[in-house]
């Protein structure tokens, strides 16, 4: 009889480590096909066969042992194993979406080699055995394949079963909740103003105590900074600081921000939290612990809604039901001796926001690519370059290679596409339009911005 393994006992916890696009796309009968980018097909080979339908009722029973069950009973014994062949037998890849929501929370040898023996027979592909859950996830975006029927209800019951505080986050929306997986930690669910106390989370910043730049000793001037300007005042928020945090609400010149960053993404933002619709309260983001393809899901503590962390776009909950949108500013990624120079009037946050803590993801944990599932990534740059990514007036998103771009405004020569134009601000970059109004873009690597805003233009 196979041994029982205790799912939540393998939960893995780190703390080092702390949205969301469309609905999935409808179920393909078993005949059709997709042609998928030659890139995937060289990448991932080509995509299974997909049936169309209902799940038999057989088939739902044995996933209901298989995923429902073992979550519920904190166990993984013969049952499961036998109910999870046959649905390894059933031919239907729609179903691995499961199997590797599961993978995502179950550790021991025994069960993830079983989960992964049946990804791979539904597949229909002999996946690597080394990151069985990346692996499998990768071939599952990259290839598009559809949820099963009742996939959220599965999934929510999944991932609430090891977190419970997510109980408001699983419910419908403007969200492919394919994309959504565990990033490592807990949700930041801490009340407003009350940053303070201790999390087991990623513990965002709300009104966070800051300095004159001359009271800053403790930065050095090739220190990372994400500069904001708002209204004549100015602010430098220090990369060391903010790969602790990852969120901060704020209020600068007169104005209440929000200011996410994602580590995996390389990409500060901020985004206006006043001036909204009668009747809409400020929202307070937070980090809920989750990710939809290596970047963080954001979401309001107040109302429970779901932002897209890229776009500012409410996907769930009362906000997305009136259509919140928020307005981006401008991020500047500089140095701390640039930013001060440029701007010696700004202010600064202090060193004791950074927790004792000294990270240097960019260099470290993410050097060399993704940590994290994203599929397929457009093959137009590597996947950590650095860009400037903006909307123009049209809606047209547009990313523009920094490196290149920096080195062109540097040799005196105008940026321009559609209404944009870039320009040298404080040793950064940032976009402002034919007039000189800032037009809210940010630094952001290329993997991020081309899955977020998949029809990207790109510069030069």
């Amino acid at each position: 009889m196979a041994s029982v393994l205790n799912l939540r006992s393998h939960i893995f916890v780190v703390v080092s480590l702390v949205v969301l696009t469309t609905h999935w796309p409808g179920a393909l009968r078993a005949q059709d096909t997709v042609e998928l980018p030659d890139h995937v097909v060289g990448q991932f080979g080509a995509a299974p066969s997909v049936p169309d339908g209902p799940i038999s009722e057989a088939l739902q029973a044995a996933m209901q042992v298989a995923f429902v069950d073992s979550v519920a009973q904190s166990t993984w014994g013969m049952d499961q194993s036998i109910a999870l062949a046959e649905i390894a037998r059933s031919g239907d890849p729609r179903i691995v979406w499961i199997i590797s929501d599961l993978m995502r929370f179950a550790a021991g040898l025994q069960l993830t080699a079983e989960l992964h023996d049946a990804a791979s027979k539904l597949l229909g592909k002999e996946l690597s055995d080394q990151n069985h859950w990346g692996q499998v996830t990768d071939h599952l975006i990259a290839w598009d394949i559809p949820a099963p029927p009742d996939y959220l209800r599965m999934k929510r019951t999944i991932f609430t079963g090891f977190v419970p505080g997510w109980e408001k986050i699983f419910v419908e929306g403007d969200i492919d909740w394919r994309h959504v997986s565990w990033g490592g930690v807990l949700i930041d669910d801490r009340a407003f103003d009350t940053t303070d106390e201790p999390c087991n989370c990623i513990p965002a910043a709300d009104n966070p105590q800051v300095i004159p730049a001359d009271e800053a000793s403790w930065l050095k001037d090739d220190d990372v900074v994400f500069g904001i300007a708002v209204n004549g005042a100015y602010r430098a928020y220090p990369r060391r600081i903010m790969e602790v945090r990852e969120m901060v609400n704020d209020t600068l010149g007169g104005r209440n921000l929000a200011i996410p960053y994602c580590t995996l993404c390389g990409a500060a933002q901020a985004y206006f939290t006043d001036e909204l619709p009668e009747g809409t309260e400020r929202p307070i983001l937070r980090t809920s612990g989750l990710l939809s393809r290596s970047n963080k899901v954001m979401y309001d503590i107040r109302t429970f809604s779901v932002f897209d962390t890229f776009l500012g776009k409410a996907l769930t909950g009362p906000l997305a039901e009136k259509k919140l949108q928020l307005e981006q500013a401008t991020v500047i990624t500089s140095d701390w001796g640039a930013w001060k120079a440029a701007h010696p009037e700004t202010t600064v946050l202090v060193e004791a926001l950074a927790l004792g803590r000294d990270f240097d993801f960019r260099n470290g944990r993410d050097a060399n690519g993704p940590i994290f599932p994203v599929g397929d990534v457009d093959p137009r740059l590597p996947v950590h370059e650095d860009i400037i990514g903006v909307v123009t007036a049209s809606g047209k998103p547009v990313a523009f290679q920094r490196s290149k771009a920096f080195v062109a405004l540097k040799a005196g020569k105008e940026i321009a596409f559609e209404n944009i134009r870039l320009k040298l601000d404080a040793g950064g970059i940032k976009a402002v339009d034919a007039d000189g109004t800032d037009l809210g873009s940010h630094q952001a690597f290329w993997f991020a911005w081309s899955q977020f805003h998949p029809q990207t233009a790109l510069w030069p």
